[in-house]
């Protein structure tokens, strides 16, 4: 068990994975101070060694009140993609709220920072596999907004004020996910389907796994300014991933391949009419993206320097989300 007495800061821990990480910190027996933007939202938080705070990134005094004697902080609030928020909801959460972040932190004299990004702010990628070195190709107000977040952290922990790194994580997944929930969902009723060929990469990491990686970023102290792709044991076609999962269930792997121009060219009208109104669209680019961007990471770096390496196989942790789904009544 670890020794530390104060508590490690969690911010956006009411969401998935900022959730698992407070589990994980807790199960080695640390302190957790949760941070959401409301307290109801960390109901289902409860131990003898986790604290609740109310803070919101737009909201540098409650910032201020949540850093105060840290042992260290891992920021994981973001506004992540959702079709119905304009491009300034995006800057103001996922950069100026970074900024407001760090200059807390800097203020509190917090020993080490942890940031969140993505590997989406490398966009589509043209020469596979992806690693640390590849260049940022942003495609959306999302990516383009984290990425900028990125920096700032980079810069911070390159200038000193801050010591730190930067984990950007591969597509996530694990027991009580609700994003690829409809996904497992539409296979188990055999409702899914491909847009194009379903021969693009995917590259999947286990929510579990990630948070183990946070806590190695944190350990490791004599990384500074670095930034870390984490990911899962392997990519691979969006078909293998459907057929596995259709095995798991027992259920005839999904064959139907829709056109992909006429489905990104609807899902640009939807958005084009809906965002403005505030709907959610009904099908958008960005999902249609998804069936057509390769994504597929080098986590080499990850592994040599933080000793990362996932905890089991990819049929492994499919096991487990299916059995966590059916615990949930989610399928």
């Amino acid at each position: 068990m670890e020794t530390e007495t104060r508590p490690y800061l969690v911010t956006g821990a009411a969401g998935f994975v900022g959730s698992e990480i407070v589990r994980h910190l807790l199960q080695r027996g640390l302190r957790v101070r949760a941070m959401a933007r409301r307290m109801d939202q960390l109901e289902g938080l409860a131990h003898s060694n986790l604290e609740l705070a109310e803070g919101d990134l737009c909201d540098r005094p409650s910032l201020d009140r949540a850093m105060q004697g840290v042992a260290g902080v891992f920021h994981i609030a973001a506004l992540f993609r959702h079709a119905n928020h304009p491009d300034a909801d995006y800057w103001a959460t996922n950069v100026q709220g970074v900024q407001n972040v760090i200059e807390a932190a800097v203020a509190a004299k917090v020993p080490r920072l942890i940031h969140c990004s993505t590997v989406g702010v490398l966009g589509h990628i043209e020469h596979l596999p992806a690693d640390e070195n590849t260049p940022y190709n942003p495609s959306d107000v999302y990516q383009r907004s984290k990425m900028e977040g990125e920096k700032l952290a980079l810069d911070a922990f390159r200038s000193g004020r801050l010591s730190g790194v930067v984990i950007r994580p591969g597509m996530i997944y694990g027991p009580g996910d609700t994003r690829t929930r409809k996904l497992f969902r539409m296979i188990a009723h055999r409702r899914f389907f491909y847009v194009g060929r379903g021969d693009n990469l995917v590259h999947f990491v286990d929510v579990r796994d990630l948070a183990r990686a946070f806590w190695l970023a944190m350990e490791h102290v004599e990384r500074n300014g670095e930034i870390y792709i984490v990911a899962g044991e392997k990519a691979m076609p969006l078909r293998t991933f459907s057929e596995e999962v259709a095995r798991a269930l027992n259920v005839p792997p999904p064959w139907v391949c829709l056109p992909v121009r006429p489905l990104q060219l609807l899902g640009s009208l939807c958005e084009a009419i809906c965002v403005p109104l505030r709907i959610p669209p009904p099908i958008y680019r960005r999902r249609v993206d998804f069936y057509t961007h390769h994504r597929s990471f080098n986590v080499g770096k990850a592994r040599s320097e933080l000793g990362f390496a996932p905890a089991q196989t990819f049929e492994g942790e499919i096991r487990d989300i299916l059995d966590d789904y059916r615990r949930r009544k989610w399928i």
